[in-house]
């Protein structure tokens, strides 16, 4: 395999006056690694894409926007922010599906220096009174579904502006989407600092909270910068070991086409998908939601160069009965992230579509998106690993203590960089609690092998990876004891075929109380986001097994139970 070429195309491409150079800069008294030519703000990155104005840009079902118009409806949203009295340092939340609505919001927005609050759209209404709470927005932008959970709550919405698109019948005091687009108007002109808040993206809380990550304009166009390094630095490195094809950049490729899978409140779309496509004057492809079949229209269709999402979607795709009657021949990235990638999968994206190489990203919302970054004959070589870490991060695998173990040895991977967070809103604690002098605990185990690729063998963290989206136990946990006959509970995962892990629970009930599946279920649905609903319920005779400190041994409960007694 290529890792010598590997090696050398990284030291070419990161060197003093080449593209991607590394500089150190001191942020909040902590030395960070960053690209020495990135652009200092999210704000240069939208401003610059006005040069692809006749292209394409965004398109969702029959509806099809240029870069053009989208600058001119940007240009109004801002307008009509700015005279609802929005400025700089305030928040302004999305909650919608991937509609067209939601990338121009996005765009007016961190170009005024005003930081996106994404919305889980799966969210029930007791999660999203708890997140506008928490980050306090001065307007929201929703759709139908959203609308109506948060009017369910009067209290959740008072004094915040509310604006909706694709509604039917407008509810007394919501706006229309059609007012803010009519505004017309302009982007201010706003001096935006690399640290502001670009987004507030939130993550599952170990705490029965989701916590609000900070990720700031630096952070967001580094991990822009890492995404290009990563397709460079391979594909130089794979043409100086083989010599086929034209070297790289010699030849202008044409506008990359993407289908994003995966919802905007989440880094793999935003961050990575869009920021991407955004950059390089490409076309971004929506979806209502995930369907297989859907998806293969739409890349005959609209001639997709890369898909990427969780790797469920990638099989879907391909074993789809209808997969060798659509022509495929445009795409050149298949893959995914949010979860590791089966050994099998890798292979079989690589054997199904004649002109697609198989990729994958491993990151955390914390990280702004990817850490690592790995694709084609170098994926192929070693499907288990994750990739290298990006040129910006500085990497170490650490053992209980915070103390880096042997090169080899498996630990704690903590990642050091631009990319990391500034921290989560109103959470000092938990702030402190995941990053240390600039290190970020990423709760994963792994080990680093000879040549600097990634291998995440475990984790850390009591977490249920399900579909892509995290699920923390200690957060299911905590809704399920608000049921009255639970008295003690213990979330797992198990595995599954479709979704790589699925939600699993122990319960021990109030002696004298009873409940069953169903029940704990609805109670579930009335404080939880569906997915993080347990799929497997045991209702068990004796307390669960605990450990000498009084933990409960979720191992051997999984290890134990059968899922033919779950109900």
């Amino acid at each position: 395999m290529h890792y010598k070429e590997l090696k050398k195309a990284w030291g070419e491409l990161t060197a003093p006056g080449a593209a991607f150079e590394i500089a150190t800069v001191e942020v909040r008294g902590v030395p960070l690694r960053t690209y020495k030519n990135a652009p200092p703000t999210v704000r240069a990155l939208w401003l610059a894409s006005a040069a692809f104005a006749d292209r394409e840009y965004l398109i969702y079902e029959d509806e099809r926007v240029t870069y053009g118009e989208a600058h001119a409806r940007v240009n109004a949203i801002a307008g009509w922010l700015v005279e609802q009295g929005v400025t700089r340092g305030d928040r302004v939340a999305i909650a919608m599906r991937n509609y067209p609505e939601w990338m121009l919001i996005y765009w007016a927005c961190v170009c005024m220096g005003v930081a996106v609050v994404g919305m889980n759209a799966w969210w029930v209404p007791e999660e999203i009174d708890f997140a506008v709470k928490d980050s306090t927005p001065k307007v929201i932008f929703c759709d139908a579904d959203r609308l109506a959970r948060l009017t369910e709550r009067p209290e959740t919405c008072a004094g915040i502006t509310l604006v909706a698109t694709r509604v039917d019948a407008l509810p007394d005091g919501v706006l229309a989407w059609s007012e803010v687009l009519a505004h017309g108007g302009g982007l201010p002109e706003v001096e935006v600092d690399p640290d502001d808040d670009a987004c507030i993206f939130y993550t599952s809380g170990t705490t029965g909270f989701p916590k609000g990550a900070q990720l700031t304009h630096r952070g967001c166009i580094s991990n822009l910068f890492s995404l290009m390094f990563s397709g460079q630095v391979q594909a130089l490195a794979t043409f100086e070991a083989t010599g086929v094809g034209p070297a790289p950049g010699s030849v202008v490729p044409p506008p990359p086409i993407a289908l994003l899978t995966t919802p905007l409140f989440h880094v793999t779309a935003n961050n990575c998908g869009a920021y991407a496509i955004t950059a390089a004057g490409g076309k971004l492809v929506l979806m209502y939601k995930w369907d297989p079949k859907v998806a293969l229209t739409l890349i005959e269709r609209e001639k997709v160069t890369s898909m990427s999402g969780v790797p469920v979607m990638s099989r879907e795709l391909i074993s789809h009965p209808d997969f060798d009657s659509h022509d495929l021949t445009s795409l050149v990235s298949l893959g995914g992230g949010g979860a590791q990638l089966p050994p099998d999968l890798v292979h079989k994206i690589d054997q199904s579509v004649q002109t697609a190489r198989p990729s994958t990203g491993y990151g955390m919302t914390e990280t702004c998106g990817i850490i690592t970054a790995v694709a084609a004959d170098f994926f192929v070589d070693k499907p288990l690993s994750a990739g290298p870490a990006m040129p910006d991060f500085e990497v170490e695998c650490v053992d209980d203590a915070g103390n880096p173990v042997p090169a080899g040895e498996v630990g704690e991977l903590w990642v050091r960089g631009a990319q990391v967070i500034k921290g989560y809103i109103n959470r000092p604690d938990a702030t402190a609690d995941s990053i240390t002098d600039g290190w970020l605990h990423t709760g994963d185990i792994a080990r680093l092998d000879e040549d600097g690729f990634i291998f995440i063998v475990d984790r850390k963290k009591d977490m249920v990876l399900r579909g892509g989206e995290n699920v923390y136990c200690a957060e299911v946990e905590a809704c399920l004891y608000r049921h009255p006959a639970v008295a003690e509970c213990s979330v797992f995962g198990v595995p599954d075929e479709r979704l790589g892990e699925e939600v699993a629970v122990a319960v021990y009930l109030r002696p004298g109380l009873a409940t069953d599946g169903a029940s704990l279920r609805d109670h579930a649905a009335q404080i939880m986001a569906k997915h993080k609903i347990p799929r497997y319920i045991w209702i068990v005779d004796e307390p669960l097994p605990r450990n000498a400190s009084g933990k409960f041994l979720r191992r051997q409960l999984k290890e134990t139970l059968d899922l033919a007694d779950a109900v």
